[in-house]
């Protein structure tokens, strides 16, 4: 946790409400996202109990599992699930855009532009919190295996066509959930505690309730006594105001509630499937309803200028996997091998350094939290001299001076960044200190490069006295590491090359023959 995260919770305990920790948005929000709501059955992992989904806020769907140990209903749920859940998802595969993309000729081997498609948008699903996350990659990996009737028609218990192409779509937001910066499936409780702190502990801010009660409590209430109201408060029968944000259920509610509904569903007791129904109703409703009011604090912020760059990774990712679905290719295999496995751990490496560099461009209180920790300074422009580079054709080198109050981890020839007006960065090296005066002290830094092709530089490109200026000893654009081999050529300390298929038939033995 950073010293201005630590100091906002601070400032929240002594408000009384939660203290912003962002200025802008930094992650995309959907015009019309899918909000899943789950609850699963308390001692089963796994087994669905039902579930809220929909992106129409005034009348989500409702899904039941009446008897969560019968097999038979348990797969009627995915099946309804995913006649509910792959419409919305598969929506954006046919509205493409053309997008021009290096690809790496397979006869030459040399880099070719060739001309693309690209989904214009993709489908954003968003659950209540972390757990609800956890369970969409259990439900994809459950159900992404499943043989149907066609694959395996003498299949005991074949699965609907549709549930294994679901099953792949979730396993694929759940992929897409571990990358940094990624929006393509979000926790309502991770996003808002990325913008807003608390006077609670990080543990405490996973209870959605809790939480937007620090955010926007209702009248009459201060934010403390909202959130313990959220977490402890009863009715009359026993039974939470604020049910959990699933998946888990209330033992009270299971206990007192759930229980005798399913044994009277058990026994044949005419409506006890519309009880388990509307008692299953009561339990989703507040956090469903908890969830979009969560959207409305967010879209209420301004989105971060690169949000759109990382959303379009993920609508790359999301036309890649459509045409691997449509290619007929396989499921995602339960395991990856060790050249898939290093390639995604780099990848989410190199996004998690993006992220961090890109919200801190974005936002002034995350680039704050940098220059405390000295990674970056800010302050202004007291001197710029012209200097040349002594090669064959010169380039300007200009000095400047920066006065700054930030106490930079600086020493000489240390790499800087500036981001220009239009967007690019401008490389530095420092230089060394130079006199302080009563704004701070003085550094001076020697530019390296953005300034164009010619003797003088263009203009907006070097700093004039007097300018703000902010320097940043991280790159603004994290550069990735080498390529992997593949996996033809994977070394045998990770498992070597995948085996060749063994066509040849098994030696004849004395126990062939009767």
């Amino acid at each position: 946790m950073s010293l201005i995260s630590t100091l906002a919770r601070l400032e929240a305990v002594r408000e009384g409400r939660a203290r912003p920790l962002a200025t802008v948005r930094h992650r995309h929000l959907a015009a019309r996202p899918v909000v899943f709501v789950p609850l699963t059955t308390a001692g089963e992992t796994g087994a669905p109990l039902g579930a809220m989904v929909g992106t129409d806020r005034r009348a989500p769907r409702l899904l039941v599992v009446p008897q969560p140990r019968d097999r038979d209903l348990r797969s009627a749920f995915l099946a309804e699930l995913a006649e509910v859940m792959l419409p919305l998802v598969e929506e954006f595969g046919d509205v493409v855009e053309p997008e021009l993309r290096k690809e790496t000729d397979p006869e030459t081997g040399e880099k070719v532009t060739v001309e693309v498609e690209l989904c214009a948008d993709a489908p954003q699903l968003l659950v209540p919190g972390a757990a609800g996350v956890e369970y969409v990659r259990l439900l994809g990996r459950s159900m992404r295996f499943r043989r149907t009737a066609e694959q395996e028609p003498e299949a005991p218990h074949p699965a609907p066509p549709r549930v294994p192409l679901l099953g792949r779509w979730l396993t694929h937001f759940g992929e897409r959930a571990r990358v940094p910066g990624s929006s393509l499936l979000l926790a309502m409780t991770q996003l808002l505690g990325r913008h807003w702190a608390t006077g609670q502990s990080v543990l405490e801010d996973q209870h959605l309730g809790a939480l937007l009660a620090w955010i926007d409590p209702p009248a009459g209430l201060s934010a403390p006594e909202a959130a313990l109201r959220a977490e402890l408060a009863r009715h009359p029968d026993g039974q939470l105001v604020h049910p959990p944000a699933g998946p888990a259920t209330d033992p009270a509610f299971d206990n007192a509630l759930l229980a005798p509904a399913l044994a009277r569903h058990d026994a044949g007791v005419p409506g006890a499937g519309e009880e388990i129904r509307s008692l299953l109703e009561a339990q989703l409703r507040p956090t469903w309803d908890a969830v979009w009011q969560g959207v409305d604090l967010l879209r209420a912020l301004p989105e971060g200028a690169h949000v759109a760059e990382r959303w379009k990774r993920d609508r790359w990712s999301y036309t890649a996997h459509r045409d691997r679905v449509r290619a007929g290719e396989p499921p995602q295999p339960r395991r990856d091998d060790a050249v898939t496995a290093a390639r995604k751990l780099a990848a989410r490496e190199g996004a998690q350094a993006q992220l961090d560099a890109q919200e801190a461009l974005d936002d002034p209180l995350v680039m704050a939290a940098r220059r405390l920790a000295g990674e970056a300074f800010a302050g202004e422009v007291t001197a710029v001299v012209m200097e040349y580079s002594q090669a064959k054709v010169p380039r300007p080198r200009p000095l400047v001076t920066v006065r700054t109050e930030d106490a930079p981890h600086l020493s000489e020839g240390v790499k800087l960044h500036r981001a220009l007006p239009d967007g690019r960065s401008q490389p530095a090296e420092f230089v060394g200190p130079a006199e302080s005066g009563p704004g701070g002290a003085g550094l001076t830094v020697r530019l390296t490069g953005g300034m164009g092709r010619g003797r003088e530089p263009d203009p907006g490109t070097v700093p004039e006295p007097g300018d703000r200026v902010c320097w940043t000893l991280f790159e603004h654009a994290p550069r990735g590491g080498p390529e992997l081999p593949g996996p033809e050529r994977t070394p045998w300390t990770h498992g070597g090359p995948p085996a060749a298929p063994d066509d040849t038939p098994d030696p004849v033995t004395a126990e062939d023959h009767l």
